[in-house]
């Protein structure tokens, strides 16, 4: 890519410090800690104003990828001051602009007496900041790429006039100054989960009607392609890069802006000579969604359904335009020339398009230049488009400023349709049902395996104890068996020798008596004789019954021994029986296996089914066809037919927008009053939706929405209807107006009494979100408290939800800022109303809390308590002071460390109790 003779490469001093090889491509991505710019902490939804409902104004069960919402392109115009050059040029002359911010108007004198009006969406004077301009023009684009949508923020105005300040200022000497493209990485970083999510960045010029890539300058002739059904405009050629960290998006910018073209003009010394335009593609996992089951409690082996993880695709298309120019003014001559005359042809070809769309033309001429078929889906498409157009004061520059107005005056009549950028993740559905498939027959197996291994144990266990059992019953057998033998043996023997012995003795004694009978008629030792005898034989039948009864216990004890016999054999059926019922449950498994294997193949079938009826329902909506559902807003709609309050005759749907001229405000809130419980939450949810918007807000009060509201708080006693109104309350409490009217109604004892009754996490959250509104108002802090604020906070946290813990942190960040300010101004005295009512516990408690939007709020909070001595020996008992240590050395963000290192150096507490327990700071 060859650079003209006229130009140069912008912000050349950059180029020279980055170390880049042949290609052109960063080396290292250093960190930088002085280059660490302030994050934005996320709104929670209780005041976030780009949800769904809140999108062109249409209800939140409208917003699918059918027909869309109609959003009309947002114009906002911002002044430049005075340069050096004006401030002598024009010293005698006055300003061509008025501006009156006020009433978002703009005069454009003619003469000293005669002007022109023109109203814009925001006027910025020529004092605004950038954080303004970036909240204003840029947050509510970048919230919606957030949720899924397409989104363009683009500056157009003659050259000179700070669009690149505006959109693509780094800011690394003043944070304060930073562009809107280094404010949107920051809001996006912040909100996305790397871990599910991903971003990626392309940035781009278009110079003399050809492409270029400005991360690869060899790259510099890239096509674009058109998809033929859906319109998408996508770049091949661009490189992407993955964004994982802030300062790896700085160094691409770096880089990006070295490669850029620019030249001295008369307007400008650097003026940029080509359309630079940054792309963020943002993919991002719906978690909610992703996984449902359905189980029957019958069947415990009941399988699961997967459901496709659906994915939100949204892009954000930043452009920073070359600067519209008369050559007679820039005097480029040469190649600067032909420069000029192709960036104004390309802006010409802009406005014709702007044209045709702002009068309906059927035929709108896109593809007259490469910038219009870039742009094609911001104006006239389904992307949510902001325009900045900047301007000078100079007199001199009049006409240029004129011109430059009536671009966005014919901008702000086009009309865009959003839609939602959702599809279903199949590649990852499909990973899902493998690895299940793959652990279900790994558990499968192990089971299996395990039952086998069982039986066998079973089996051998059964086996051994059968043949041990037999040994021992046969060995005791036989061994009884041996000794009574011998004892029956021995006792036979015994009795056998003495009947011998009493046998002979009885022979000896008859013939005794029968000699000496003739000589004496009486024989006393024959008598003696005979009775010792008879003492023998019963002697004999006492031991003959006693071997009876041993023989009889015996027997008893062979016949307790065959019991036991007869029970082992008993015991050894049911083990056979469990190993067969074990074989049955190993068919069962088996079988289930089969079973699964078949559902397994059955889900795989359910798959290519998702997928046909998938395209099939891409087809339905590319022929402009609609996928039939029903949402809040038609039901709503719906109820109001039966009231009468719009034309039973009128089938189509309202957008908000058309509902709000149709029926009329005081009808609507006339209904938060209905008897039918459905009318009601419906007519909440209206008003919600309608609080989202700022232009209605003060509307609703004044036409007593607030008061309906905390009535409803205060009557219902439904869930459904405390969620939505705390939820509306929240939206309204972003104004500092109607904080002090919540107040006055006694809105904080409401929303406590609604916390302390909630079940529903969302609920809470709304609670949360509309008390951490109120937080942040200074004259509200004392009032607060004692109506139970912070007492509702700490009752809050039980939920442990992480939505609910994100809100809880963010308004005791707000109340410890307010409180703060309010010591440092000498308005208030003594400790923090925070400590006094016990929150410090719970605040260091979650000091380091995993969740990123709790922890930076918890981390904030707890440097504004230790900015006033009066708090630090409360902090030094509750372990806070280890907290301030580790911000001021870990804390990912350099303002909220730099603050925790000031706290801890100037307070004398502290850093007595730092050289109490010897830690170096």
């Amino acid at each position: 890519m060859a650079a003209a003779a006229g130009s140069s490469f912008r912000n050349g001093a950059h180029r020279s410090s980055l170390r880049v090889d042949n290609n052109g491509r960063p080396l290292s991505m250093n960190q930088n800690p002085k280059s660490s710019l302030k994050t934005k902490a996320l709104q929670g939804s209780g005041t976030r104003k780009s949800s769904p409902a809140a999108l062109g104004g249409g209800s939140a069960g409208s917003l699918k990828d059918d027909g869309g919402v109609p959003g009309r392109v947002r114009v906002a115009v911002r002044l430049r001051p005075r340069n050096a050059e004006e401030l002598v040029a024009d010293a005698d002359f006055g300003d061509c602009v008025e501006l009156q911010p006020e009433v978002k108007r703009l005069k454009l004198r003619k003469n000293n007496w005669d002007s022109d009006t023109y109203e814009f969406d925001e006027v910025f004077t020529d004092s605004a900041s950038q954080k303004r301009v970036y909240e204003i023009v840029a947050k509510p684009v970048v919230e919606s790429v957030l949720e899924g949508y397409n989104g363009t923020i683009m500056a157009y105005g003659q050259t000179g006039t700070g669009k690149t300040y505006t959109l693509g200022k780094l800011g690394e000497e003043d944070a304060a100054t930073r562009g809107i493209m280094v404010r949107a990485m920051e809001d996006i970083l912040a909100d996305v989960s790397l871990e599910s999510d991903s971003v990626h960045v392309s940035y781009l010029q278009l110079y003399m009607e050809t492409i270029q890539d400005l991360l690869d300058p060899h790259s510099d002739n890239i096509s674009i392609v058109e998809d033929p059904k859906t319109g998408d405009v996508s770049l091949p050629g661009a490189s992407s890069v993955e964004i994982r960290d802030h300062q790896t998006f700085l160094e691409l910018l770096r880089l990006g802006e070295a490669h850029r073209f620019a030249a001295n003009t008369k307007l400008n010394t650097e003026s940029s000579r080509s359309h630079a335009v940054l792309m963020v593609h943002v993919r991002r996992s719906v978690k909610d969604s992703a996984l449902s089951s359905v189980s029957s409690s019958s069947n415990p082996h009941t399988s699961k359904v997967l459901r496709p993880p659906v994915v939100r695709k949204g892009k954000l298309v930043i452009v920073d335009l070359a600067g519209s120019e008369r050559i007679d003014k820039s005097g480029s001559e040469g190649h600067a020339l032909e420069e000029a005359k192709s960036i104004n042809l390309s802006l010409s070809a802009l406005g014709k398009c702007i044209n045709s769309l702002a009068e309906n033309h059927s035929h709108v001429p896109f593809r007259d230049s490469k910038l219009t078929r870039l742009l094609r889906d911001s104006f006239g498409g389904t992307a949510r488009t902001s325009l900045l157009i900047t301007i000078g004061p100079s007199t001199r520059h009049r006409g240029e400023t004129a011109s430059t107005i009536m671009f966005g005056q014919r901008a702000m009549k086009v009309e865009n349709m959003l839609k939602l950028k959702e599809e279903f993740d199949y590649k990852s559905l499909s990973r899902r049902l493998e690895i299940q498939l793959d652990k279900l027959i790994a558990e499968n197996e192990r089971q299996q395996k395990y039952f086998e291994e069982n039986i066998e144990r079973i089996h051998s266990e059964a086996q051994t104890e059968i043949l041990e059992v037999e040994a021992k019953y046969a060995c005791t057998l036989e061994a009884e068996r041996l000794k009574y033998q011998k004892e029956y043996t021995e006792s036979i023997k015994k009795l056998e020798e003495q009947l011998v012995m009493n046998q002979q003795k009885l022979g000896n004694g008859k013939i005794t008596t029968t000699a000496n009978d003739a000589s004496s008629p009486l024989n006393p030792s024959s008598s003696s004789t005979l009775a010792s005898a008879l003492q023998e034989v019963a002697n004999l039948k006492k031991l003959l019954e006693r071997e009876t009864s041993l023989r009889k216990a015996a027997e008893e004890e062979i016949s307790v021994l065959r019991s036991q016999l007869s029970q082992s054999t008993i015991s050894e059926a049911s083990r056979n029986n469990e190993i067969l019922n074990l074989r049955n449950m190993l068919e069962d498994e088996s079988r289930q296996k089969e079973k699964l294997e078949g559902e397994i193949a059955v889900l795989q079938s359910h798959l290519l089914q998702l997928s046909s009826d998938a395209d099939e329902t891409r087809r339905q909506l590319d022929n402009g066809g609609s996928i039939n559902g029903h949402c809040g807003l038609d039901s709503l709609i719906s109820q109001m037919k039966n009231q009468q309050l719009i034309d039973p005759g009128n089938g189509e749907k309202a957008s908000m927008a058309k509902l709000f001229e149709q029926v009329g405000l005081h009808k609507i809130l006339s209904l938060l009053e209905a008897e039918d419980a459905d009318i009601r939450i419906h007519a909440v949810k209206v008003v919600a939706n309608l609080a989202a918007e700022e232009a209605n807000q003060q509307k609703i009060v004044e036409a007593g929405g607030l008061t309906s509201l905390l009535m409803l708080l205060r009557s219902s006693d439904d869930e459904t209807v405390h969620r939505v109104a705390a939820g509306a309350i929240a939206n309204l409490a972003m104004n500092e107006t109607n904080q002090e009217l919540i107040m006055v109604q006694g809105g904080i004892r409401l929303l406590s009494l609604t916390a302390a009754n909630a079940k529903d996490p969302q609920t809470l959250r709304m609670v949360a979100g509309a008390i951490a509104n109120l937080c942040g108002n200074d004259k509200l802090q004392t009032k607060l408290r004692g109506e139970g604020g912070i007492k509702a906070f700490l009752g809050m946290v039980r939920c442990g939800h992480p939505d609910v813990l994100a809100q809880v942190a963010r308004g005791i960040a707000n109340f410890a800022k307010c409180e703060s300010r309010a010591s440092s101004q000498g308005v208030k005295k003594g400790r923090s109303l925070l400590i006094e009512d016990g929150a410090l516990p719970w605040i260091v408690q979650n000091a380091n809390n995993e969740a990123s939007p709790i922890r930076r709020h918890i981390e904030l909070a707890l440097c504004h308590l230790a900015q006033h001595e009066v708090n630090a020996r409360d902090m030094i008992l509750g372990g806070a002071l280890w907290e301030l240590v580790r911000i001021s050395r870990d804390c990912s963000r350099e303002d909220i460390r730099t603050l925790a290192y000031r706290s801890l150096t100037s307070s004398p507490a502290f850093q007595s109790e730092l050289r109490r327990l010897r830690i170096e700071f």
